[in-house]
C-alpha cells in the first residue's frame, strides 16, 4: 500500500516567492546598453575590415565567396623604372564594397586573404533603416580596421611561429668566404700550412677537385657523348664499315629508266602482313611443246563418259 503524503496548503507558491525574493536581494549584472558596450569575445564575428595597403586585387576573396557579395574595380599603373631597371606594372584598388544584405559572416573571404587584408572586427552597430543602405564601401571597411583586436597569446608551451623562430636565427657564415679571402692578393695574414702528420692522415686529406673534363665524361645513360679534345685524332674508320657510294640517279641525268615487270612469282612473295605464304606447286615434267595454255578440247577427251545406264 502507497502512503499518502500530506500537502500544505500554499507549500508551491511558497516556494515560488522565496526563489523571488532571494534573486531581489542579489545584485543587478544588467550592462546599461547603449551607455555601457558589451564585452565581447576577442573572435566575435561583427564586421569584416579591410587594409587597403595590403590589397593586392587578386580577386581570390571575390570568386571565393558563396554569396558573391564582394564587389572589386581596379586599374594598372605603370611604375617608373628605377635605374638600370625596366618598368613594373601594378593593380590600383578603386573600389572594394560588401553587401551586408547578402553576407552569411562564413570568413572564408578572411581566410584566403594572401596579404591580410580582411579581418573581423566586433563592431555591430552598422543597422539601416534600408536593405540598399547595407552595401558599404571601402571607406567605411577602412573605419573599422582600429576596433580590430590583437591576436590572442599562443598557448604556454606552445612553439613560437616560424617568423620568429627564423628570425632570431644568426647568419650562416659562407664556406668560400675564408678561402677567397685568403686567395685575395691583398690578404695579410699568411696562409697557414698543413703539417706533415696532417697531411698524412687520410680523413683530414681534402678531396681533389676533378677537372671540367673528368667531369664532362661521367654523363648519364642516353646522354650525347662530349665532343673530342682538338688535340685528339680520331682513328679512321675501316674500308669495310664505310657505307658503299650510292649509285647516280636518274633523275639528276634526265634519263628515264624502264621499269621491270614483275613474274607471277614476284607477285606471290609480296603478301599482305599475317597471310600465310603461299605452297611451291608441284614439280611436274613440261610438255614438249613449250610452256602454252592448256588446250581446253584436250581436256575434255580425257575425261571418262558419262554411263548412260545411270
Amino acid at each position: 500500500m502507497m502512503s499518502s503524503v500530506a500537502h500544505i496548503p500554499g507549500e508551491g507558491l511558497a516556494k515560488g516567492l522565496a526563489v523571488t525574493l532571494r534573486h531581489m536581494l542579489d545584485k543587478s549584472v544588467t550592462q546599461q546598453y547603449p551607455e555601457v558596450q558589451p564585452d565581447l569575445p576577442p573572435r566575435s564575428r561583427g564586421v569584416i575590415a579591410l587594409v587597403e595597403e595590403n590589397c593586392t586585387v587578386c580577386m581570390l576573396c571575390a570568386r571565393e565567396c558563396p554569396d558573391w557579395c564582394i564587389y572589386i574595380d581596379s586599374h594598372k599603373e605603370t611604375l617608373p623604372a628605377p635605374e638600370g631597371g625596366r618598368p613594373r606594372a601594378r593593380n590600383v584598388l578603386d573600389r572594394f564594397a560588401i553587401d551586408f544584405s547578402l553576407c552569411m559572416y562564413c570568413g572564408i573571404c578572411i581566410e584566403v586573404c594572401p596579404f591580410d587584408a580582411l579581418f573581423w572586427a566586433p563592431d555591430f552597430e552598422y543597422a539601416e533603416h534600408d536593405i540598399l543602405d547595407l552595401l558599404h564601401e571601402k571607406e567605411r571597411l577602412g573605419s573599422w580596421v582600429e576596433s580590430v583586436p590583437p591576436p590572442p597569446p599562443h598557448e604556454v608551451g606552445a612553439e613560437p611561429p616560424k617568423e620568429v623562430a627564423g628570425g632570431g636565427r644568426p647568419a650562416r657564415e659562407s664556406r668560400t668566404a675564408p678561402a677567397r679571402a685568403a686567395q685575395s692578393p691583398g690578404a695579410s695574414q699568411p696562409v697557414e700550412q698543413p703539417s706533415a702528420e696532417e697531411a698524412a692522415s687520410p680523413r683530414e686529406r681534402p678531396r681533389a677537385r676533378t677537372a671540367p673534363r673528368d667531369v664532362r665524361g661521367i654523363r648519364p645513360p642516353g646522354a650525347l657523348p662530349a665532343k673530342p679534345a682538338p688535340d685528339e685524332s680520331v682513328p679512321d674508320e675501316p674500308e669495310a664499315a664505310k657505307p658503299a657510294p650510292a649509285p647516280p640517279s636518274d633523275r639528276a641525268s634526265g634519263e628515264e629508266r624502264p621499269r621491270r615487270r614483275l613474274s607471277p612469282r614476284d607477285v606471290r612473295n609480296i603478301r599482305p602482313p599475317g597471310a600465310l605464304p603461299a605452297k611451291p606447286p608441284a614439280s611436274e615434267p613440261e610438255p614438249p611443246g613449250g610452256s602454252g595454255p592448256p588446250d581446253p578440247g584436250a581436256s575434255k577427251s580425257q575425261e571418262p563418259p558419262e554411263d548412260s545406264t545411270t
